[in-house]
């Protein structure tokens, strides 16, 4: 673990070469912090954090590949020691506390400054959990009630990958490859998700997945 007076080692894991050499540049000008490394999907995650010692990782939330609950999950097995702060082009309210609930200590969005990256880093760091005002204020409000949950929050972690899977036009036995798991499960996924969001097909879910946002 970091201390204030030491160098904050960082893992960049973004699919787009741009928003990394964003983020590159305000990391570089902070005399705390230092990129060990840079992964374009889940793999390459696994693959640098078994070669460097990595404090916080920067992780974007729709990367190629099994999707970020998986990646919490797993880094929660293997490297616990490693703080997580998600990325993502998607609304607060959409992820935000499925990722913390996973293991991830912080939630940004990309619209948000840049500048305010390194706050972020420094707080994750630190153990502390960060989020925008916004969010926790959005957070009080649920919990008042105040606000109607979308359908998609009455799905299990992984039911919701399912979701996400099928939003982008996956086959069932696509899904079945990417997250290891049979096709006759991913089928039983399928049809509790139909069940609890109240639709009928496929079809259905791919509009509600575009129409919410909830995939790119």
């Amino acid at each position: 673990m970091s201390t204030s007076s030491q160098i904050i080692r960082l893992l960049v894991a973004d699919d787009h070469a741009l928003i990394r050499e964003g983020m590159k540049r305000i990391i570089q000008e902070q005399p705390d912090m230092r990129i060990v490394g840079e992964a374009s999907n889940g793999d390459e995650v696994f693959s640098l954090l078994e070669k460097n010692v990595v404090d916080v990782l920067l992780l974007d939330i729709s990367m190629p590949g099994p999707g970020f609950l998986s990646i919490l999950q797993q880094l929660q097995k293997e490297y616990p020691q490693t703080r997580v702060l998600i990325l993502s082009i998607h609304p607060e309210d959409h992820y935000a506390v499925r990722a913390l609930k996973a293991g991830a200590k912080g939630y940004i969005e990309k619209s948000h400054s840049l500048e305010e990256l390194p706050k972020a880093i420094r707080r994750v760091n630190k153990g502390r959990t960060y989020i925008t005002p916004t969010l926790a204020e959005r957070l009080i409000e649920k919990l008042e009630n105040k606000i109607d949950q979308p359908l998609h929050d009455r799905l299990s972690d992984r039911e919701l990958q399912v979701l996400l899977l099928i939003g982008t036009g996956k086959t069932l036995s696509d899904i079945a490859s990417i997250l290891a798991l049979s096709p006759k499960t991913i089928s039983t996924y399928r049809t509790r998700i139909l069940e609890k969001m109240g639709f009928s097909n496929n079809n259905e879910l791919i509009h509600y997945s575009i129409k919410n946002g909830l995939i790119d």
